[in-house]
């Protein structure tokens, strides 16, 4: 288990935002989110706040954007709460969940029938970040 703190990415982040409900880290193509212990997440209380924030920052609705979730805590989401994401017109170019746990890897299938395919899971920080900043270059060459 790592936290981005300890990590060598931390480096990288070009910005760190703390909640209440846990501390996101900015990069340029990328937000890695650790979500604190037994948090209930939800569209309400916290992925609209999310949206809303990173759309400003990033001055768009997310469509180049790849969202990690760290699971380096235990804590609950509501999957059905995604349907609100999409409500709202917010779009991902990716989202990569990285878990420790056998069980973690049974709520990523879950989270996959929500997501519309643009889930990937992980076993390590690393290896998410490095598809994320794949599919970056993956658009900057296209360009």
């Amino acid at each position: 288990m790592q936290f981005v703190k300890n990590s060598p990415f931390y480096k990288e982040a070009i910005q760190e935002m703390n909640f209440d409900f846990g501390n996101y880290y900015l990069f340029d193509s990328f937000i890695i989110g650790e979500v604190n212990e037994d948090v209930i997440f939800t569209w309400e209380n916290h992925g609209k706040i999310l949206s809303k924030e990173f759309s400003n920052l990033y001055d768009q609705n997310g469509n180049d954007i790849v969202y990690i979730t760290n699971r380096v805590h235990n804590y609950s989401v509501i999957p059905s709460d995604w349907i609100n994401f999409y409500k709202y017109q917010y779009s991902l170019k990716g989202y990569a969940i990285v878990s420790y746990t056998k069980r973690g890897f049974l709520n990523i299938i879950l989270e996959k029938i929500f997501m519309r395919n643009k889930v990937k899971g992980f076993d390590n920080l690393a290896d998410a970040i490095s598809w994320a900043k794949s599919l970056s270059k993956a658009k900057d060459n296209a360009a």
